[in-house]
């Protein structure tokens, strides 16, 4: 009997430490992508956009939700920018009827842009800044995020 409550306390320790880990029981079923865009290339950002729709639709006719994040750094920020835009239109449609869709902008870039051109970058306001856009990769990818390049 003593063998017995030996293992299951090592039972115990070890779930003690593997269960922290694990994502929470509150997403489970829930679908989470995270797409990056760093190329200022409207066919790129308008098939980011799509992938963005499609998952999120084929997922809505199964009944299943889905979190997406477009991540926006390098050259890319400029999807992000209602100033220099090839999307503009779009994303801005897109943002106001995609609600599991969320927009970040990378700050460094962002920062890196205003020193370059001497003027402030504006964001679209539907869009967080993130401090770095690689690091919130990161971050996504460690909550489960599945990271796709399109």
């Amino acid at each position: 009997m003593k063998q017995f409550f030996r293992v299951f306390a090592g039972l115990m320790l070890l779930a003690g430490a593997v269960l922290p880990a694990m994502p929470a029981l509150a997403e489970e079923g829930m679908h989470k992508l995270v797409l990056q865009i760093s190329d200022n290339d409207p066919q790129k950002m308008n098939t980011v956009l799509n992938v963005a729709v499609n998952v999120s639709k084929l997922y809505s006719e199964r009944g299943e939700e889905v979190d997406i994040k477009i991540v926006a750094f390098n050259a890319g920020l400029h999807m992000l920018r209602p100033d220099t835009s090839p999307v503009a239109k779009r994303i801005t449609n897109f943002a106001a009827s995609m609600p599991n869709v969320a927009f970040e902008a990378c700050n460094n870039t962002r920062e890196a842009m205003a020193r370059k051109s001497g003027k402030d970058v504006p964001i679209f306001e539907f869009a967080e800044i993130v401090p770095a856009g690689v690091v919130s990769i990161i971050e996504l990818d460690e909550q489960g995020y599945t990271v796709v390049r399109p």
